[in-house]
């Protein structure tokens, strides 16, 4: 199993040799064999990895957000080189320091008077294995940096200070059982672990998008209401029916609201035409049967408009004769 393990060492009880001059520390410990937060790690594998720590870089503090992600240019304060591999102790290597770093002087003293303030944390990818109760490092394959901490002695791991509790997991440091960090956490993951938290972040997009949506179909409902209007108007004026803005009397009842609600509902244009037409066949057939038959019957005309919403009696013969 492959998994980026986070570790802190300190140099207590290692005699180190400070060169304030060049920026030199030399003999502090790396890696041992058993970290802190309980791993094993095997002598073959820190025989292979102490090429991967040559030259690598040395940042004061841990990294701000994801343990891989990019460092401030101020953080750089030096290089690990000479790393070499001791039998039952671990990894030893001469730490190379900028002596113009604000930090130099600071470092060189706890070096000589305090070495359990000098410690480094690692970031490294790894191949681990479990036997029996033990979490055993076989291999090191990547070592992504190394950071020179306050206070290693009273911590556990990356993240972590004085006065955590022990049980406490630092924030993106994996489980034995191989939970990615924050970094790596995929959408799998997420759903098999939180799906209570997957539910949650869907739940408020999905109600924001029906509401949206619900909005969309009321302005589309009202625009194409408005078009039917314009269109209802359009036809009775062309046919010469009362207006139902200002029909009165028995003129109203032409265009009754059963009518103007028929117009309405119906499917397409073509219905509506054919409702108005209809309508006109029949005031036009009321008009008739109450006057003398004169040239121009049969035909929508302004006068005969004038006459149906005057109130007259072929309105009225019209209105009985549809009730």
């Amino acid at each position: 199993m492959s998994e980026l393990l986070q570790e802190f060492v300190d140099s207590r009880g290692v005699p180190m040799r400070v060169d304030r001059q060049r920026g030199v520390i030399r003999g502090v410990k790396i890696l041992g064999l058993r970290s802190r937060n309980g791993r094993t790690y095997l002598p073959e594998a820190l025989q292979q990895a102490a090429r991967l720590y040559e030259g690598a870089k040395v940042n004061v503090n841990h990294p701000k957000g994801s343990p891989t992600g990019p460092r401030d240019y101020r953080d750089r304060i030096g290089t690990i080189r000479q790393v070499v591999a001791r039998d039952d102790e671990g990894l030893f290597a001469d730490f190379h320091f900028n002596p113009k770093h604000a930090l130099a002087e600071q470092l060189a003293w706890d070096a000589e008077h305090a070495p359990e303030n000098v410690g480094f944390s690692h970031n490294v990818e790894a191949r681990t294995a479990r036997r029996g109760d033990q979490l055993v490092v076989e291999a090191i394959t990547r070592v992504q940096s190394v950071d020179l901490v306050a206070d290693p002695a009273t911590t556990r791991g990356l993240f972590e200070s004085q006065g955590v509790e022990p049980d406490a997991r630092p924030a993106g440091q994996p489980t034995e059982e191989g939970t990615s960090s924050l970094g790596e956490l995929t959408v799998e993951q997420l759903r098999q672990h939180r799906p209570d938290l997957v539910g949650a972040l869907v739940a408020e997009p999905a109600e924001r998008i029906a509401a949206l949506e619900a909005e969309i179909d009321r302005l589309e409902a009202s625009e194409a209401a408005g078009q039917r209007r314009l269109l209802v108007r359009r036809l009775l004026g062309e046919f010469h029916l009362p207006d139902p803005d200002t029909a009165e009397g028995p003129a109203r009842s032409i265009v009754s609201q059963v009518f103007l609600e028929a117009l309405m509902t119906a499917p397409d244009e073509a219905a509506v035409r054919a409702l108005v037409e209809e309508r006109a066949c029949l005031v036009r057939g009321v008009q008739a049967a109450g006057r003398p038959t004169a040239p121009g019957d049969g035909k929508p005309t302004s006068r005969e408009r004038s006459q149906l919403a005057s109130g007259g009696r072929d309105a009225k013969s019209f209105v009985e004769a549809i009730t």
